[in-house]
């Protein structure tokens, strides 16, 4: 499975470091690119954004669905099971254009709260991590 996460602006310290240690998890059930952005504000973003989306496209933002554990591992099995390549697109200070949300299969929200972008940048990569570990049936999630 190919996953693909975009985001906007450039991740240092802790957060950069806890999202490298997920992703290098997460690369032993999939091939994974982590991208990072200019911010140029929403409008701009978009268009970079989007050019850089392979398969099916989720984007992170608080307006969106709550999924638990085992429903994103579901989601994930479907994608890796069709052989569909993922792109998760994560937004700057200002959000995501309402563009990017409209073309996006899922919108996903992580929580009812604004989480700072290099925050949700963790977040998602430690839940990806956790669903690959679900599917596998590791000790991981429990």
């Amino acid at each position: 499975m190919k996953i693909r996460l975009v985001s906007v602006g450039k991740d240092k310290g802790p957060t950069a470091e806890l999202a490298q240690e997920y992703a290098e998890r997460i690369r032993r059930f999939a091939e994974l690119d982590l991208l990072e952005l200019r911010a140029q504000g929403p409008l701009r973003e978009a268009e970079s954004l989007l050019g850089k989306v392979r398969g099916e496209l989720w984007v992170l933002d608080e307006r969106g669905s709550l999924l638990t554990s085992q429903q994103l591992a579901r989601r994930l099995a479907a994608l890796r099971d069709s052989s569909q390549p993922l792109t998760l697109a994560i937004g700057g200070d200002e959000g995501l254009a309402q563009r990017v949300r409209d073309q996006a299969k899922l919108v996903w929200s992580l929580s009812a709260l604004t989480l700072p972008h290099r925050l949700a940048r963790v977040v998602v990569l430690e839940q990806l991590y956790r669903a690959f570990e679900i599917l596998r049936g590791g000790p991981y999630h429990k």
